[in-house]
């Protein structure tokens, strides 16, 4: 058999172009993109962008280009459109109310269990386009089927309880203050003042590491000590939330197999500085290790603040809860981090609900089924003190972390004192007592009211 070869210097047109059916040139947008008519489907990824045009171009436009540029649209119109159902797989704005678009995309554009694909097509390079002046992502409605094929967390908020034997109130604990400076040695001595004190779990913060002056096996040691002693003395389950994160993902599990071998109960993971696919591997083996995964949001302020610009933390929260976290900071409202109380009020459902419906009042634009996953904890944590409990509880009710730092440590009579104020508080409030009741047959609680009497936070919406 022999192959004829043609002449390399002559290139055969697509069959689209000889066809006729490829126009060559730019369009609108909108001619494509916007698609008023366009009724989603239960298997279409929603999402609900708040939109700033540049000056001179219309809203109707700048929400056709985030379609486009986020599914399947370039600058020009291309040849090899024709080579597949462009309809099918282009995203739809299907509605625009105000200055917020609703953005249709297929399933089919997105790899199973894998946030990062969500976030490099939704959340990619259209924040930088220059059709819009800003652009925030402020919810996403996930479908059940592309929801299914993500794990969810490990534990999630009733075996947690179940393993500590805990229930009836909100679980409690803190940050080791000063969280950089301390020896392995003193830092493990105030992990055990705070856990015989009353805490349930004590933490490393975001960026405690392993820094020359508390090197990681060092401050695993000591720590793991530190709560099999405190068990020891109050009968009590207790834990330390061991941080992992570390400058690669091998050491992160190096970090995790090595404390998950020593026993503990929990680890932390910093898991937006990591990001989401070194993430997925550490909650993957906490699992299979029987280990709690705490999740600090470090960095989240950077894409969540801003009211025009970025990703909203219920976003975050819900991949979070996709890929498996079982804690994840939320804010306080009362304490010294930003949030509104109704916003917060629903990420915490996010968190911890099955099913989530529509609110706007809330932030939520969007019914979401989370299909059985289990629940995340919220955590409540930054600037509270035992003044705030009766707020927190009226916010988060029972299922929640509280984590008192310097409400703990800053007590006139230290650590110790500070837990046990800060546990009589908790347990008083969620029986349905108040403060100056416990505060009766409670002198720490009555000197950390007495200290921290004057100091509040503004509390926004």
């Amino acid at each position: 058999m022999s192959i004829s070869v043609g002449n390399p210097s002559v290139v055969d047109e697509a069959p689209a172009v000889k066809a006729g059916r490829f126009q060559a040139g730019v369009r609108p947008y909108a001619a494509d993109y916007y698609v008023p008519d366009y009724v989603p489907s239960d298997t279409d990824l929603l999402c609900a962008f708040r939109i700033q045009p540049t000056p001179g171009t219309d809203l109707i436009e700048a929400s056709a280009a985030v379609a486009a540029e986020s599914s399947t649209g370039t600058w020009t119109e291309v040849w090899s459109n024709q080579l597949t159902d462009i309809d099918y797989y282009k995203a739809k704005v299907y509605r625009i109310e105000g200055d917020i678009a609703y953005i249709a995309y297929s399933m089919d554009l997105f790899e199973e269990n894998s946030v990062v694909n969500i976030m490099s097509s939704i959340v990619g390079n259209v924040f930088g386009f220059k059709a819009v002046a800003a652009l925030r992502l402020e919810d996403m409605r996930i479908p059940v089927a592309l929801v299914k094929t993500y794990p969810g967390p490990n534990f999630g908020i009733y075996d947690e309880r179940a393993r500590l034997n805990k229930w009836g109130r909100p679980l409690l604990g803190g940050t080791v203050k000063p969280k950089l400076g301390l020896s392995a040695k003193d830092y493990a001595t105030i992990i055990y003042e705070c856990l015989v004190g009353g805490l349930d779990t004590t933490k490393d913060d975001e960026n405690m590491n392993s820094q020359p002056f508390n090197r990681w096996r060092d401050r695993f040691f000591y720590g793991i000590d530190a709560v099999r002693r405190a068990e020891a003395e109050t009968g009590e389950a207790k834990g330390h939330f061991f941080n992992v994160t570390a400058g690669s993902t091998e050491e992160s599990l190096r970090r995790l197999e090595a404390i998950a071998a020593q026993g503990s109960r929990y680890v932390m993971y910093d898991f937006l500085t990591a990001g989401f696919a070194a993430s997925a591997d550490v909650f993957k083996r906490a699992g299979e290790l029987g280990v709690i995964v705490h999740c600090h949001r470090a960095m989240h302020a950077v894409f969540t603040r801003q009211k025009n610009h970025g990703i909203h933390m219920r976003v975050i929260a819900k991949w979070l809860r996709l890929v498996g976290g079982d804690h994840l900071h939320t804010g306080t409202v009362v304490g010294k981090l930003e949030g509104s109380r109704q916003e917060t009020l629903g990420i915490i459902d996010l968190l911890r609900e099955r099913r989530t419906a529509e609110d706007t009042s809330r932030g939520v634009y969007f019914d979401q089924d989370f299909a059985g996953l289990k629940g995340t904890w919220p955590v409540a944590s930054g600037g509270i003190h035992v003044l705030n409990i009766p707020d927190l509880y009226a916010i988060y009710g029972n299922d929640a972390f509280w984590l008192f730092g310097g409400g703990t440590h800053g007590h006139p009579r230290g650590s110790r004192a500070g837990a046990r104020a800060n546990r009589v508080a908790t347990e008083a409030v969620a029986a349905g007592k108040t403060l100056e009741e416990a505060a009766r047959t409670c002198p720490e609680l009555r000197e950390a009211m007495e200290l921290w009497g004057e100091v509040k936070f503004a509390v926004s919406g």
